[in-house]
């Protein structure tokens, strides 16, 4: 933050981030989306997970208190961190900590194909709530980067309240118009965004959507030159259609 407000006591602000991304591709044959789960699981199994949540609590200056972490049969994984602000007392129980630092950072990847359709979509879910002046915001550009995001949601939300010396309430602490404030201008450029805003009630809403579908980054053990320009056609409008109602969460007819 450019400046600090002087409080009085511990800042009781929470600050929430829900971050779910979508990454969708096409596989030929049912084969082929059997594959492409298998792949999935391995590149995002638990423990890689796991290293993305540490790289995020490092970028806030949060101290991971402790970690929980699982590989699903048949498909998917999750991740939980509980974080805090400060480094915790030398004998004091974690139980206790977690009541006080309500900070906590989760992951959880869902595959997912339908046989009679050759389009996959990979999603991944990650919410972030901290206290204090610590703001999961800035790890945007790291998160989005850390997949291959073609549909992103993002919901920020800042609840509670804290006080300054003088005992007026703050409700929030920093500025934001956008989430997008928050992102990259190069990261921007490559997506079409959609803003619901609430400021009064600090509710932030952002959709983001790639504007460019390069069909080889779609396309799993292959690609475009096996398909006829008919055919690559065909798959660019399945793959659009797929975004389309993702991003829209309506269904196409």
């Amino acid at each position: 933050m450019e400046s600090k407000i002087k409080l009085f006591g511990f800042n009781n602000l929470t600050k929430s981030l829900s971050f779910n991304i979508y990454d969708v591709c096409y596989a030929q044959s049912r084969h082929e989306q059997q594959e492409y789960m298998a792949y999935i699981d391995d590149q995002y199994n638990a423990d890689r997970l796991t290293r993305i949540l540490c790289d995020v609590a490092e970028m806030i200056d949060a101290t991971v208190l402790n970690v929980s972490k699982f590989d699903y049969d048949p498909h998917g994984a999750s991740a939980t961190l509980l974080i805090a602000e400060e480094p915790p007392v030398a004998g004091t129980c974690k139980t206790y900590l977690a009541h006080l630092d309500k900070s906590h950072v989760t992951v959880h990847s869902y595959p997912e194909y339908h046989p009679e359709n050759h389009v996959t979509t990979f999603r991944v879910d990650i919410d972030m709530a901290t206290c204090g002046e610590i703001t999961p915001l800035s790890t945007l550009d790291y998160l989005i980067g850390s997949f291959d995001s073609d549909i992103i949601t993002l919901d920020y939300k800042v609840r509670g309240f804290t006080r300054s010396v003088d005992g007026t309430k703050l409700f929030i602490d920093h500025k934001i118009t956008s989430i997008q404030d928050y992102i990259n201008a190069d990261t921007l450029a490559k997506y079409n965004t959609r803003d619901i805003n609430v400021c009064d009630a600090n509710l932030f809403h952002t959709k983001m959507l790639k504007n460019v579908v390069n069909l080889d980054d779609h396309l799993f053990n292959t690609d475009d030159c096996a398909f006829s320009p008919e055919e690559q056609q065909l798959i660019k409008e399945r793959l659009h259609r797929e975004m389309i109602e993702i991003f829209s969460g309506l269904n196409i007819h």
